[in-house]
């Protein structure tokens, strides 16, 4: 399926370095070009806290992500900062 920018989507992996996990919820604000023809374009993403404040930009594979479906619902954790 197609992904449209400034549309919500979920992580499908684990992502440790930026403290995200499988299911977390973000924005896909852009969209890159693999530079190799058959590879895994990429994503950008912007991630909102519950209060909707940006707080981080990434960018993954697109592998990483899938469309939210009408039977999930969202929910809250907590974001700890690495020390």
């Amino acid at each position: 399926m197609k992904l449209e920018l400034y549309q919500r989507i979920a992580l499908c992996r684990d992502l440790p370095l930026y403290q995200l996990k499988k299911g977390d919820v973000a924005m896909l604000v852009d969209r890159v070009p693999h530079p190799n023809e058959g590879e895994d374009d990429g994503c950008v993403l912007e991630i909102f806290n519950a209060l909707g404040e940006s707080i981080l930009v990434v960018a993954v594979s697109r592998s990483d992500v899938e469309p939210l479906r009408a039977d999930e619902v969202l929910t809250v954790r907590s974001l700890v900062q690495a020390s």
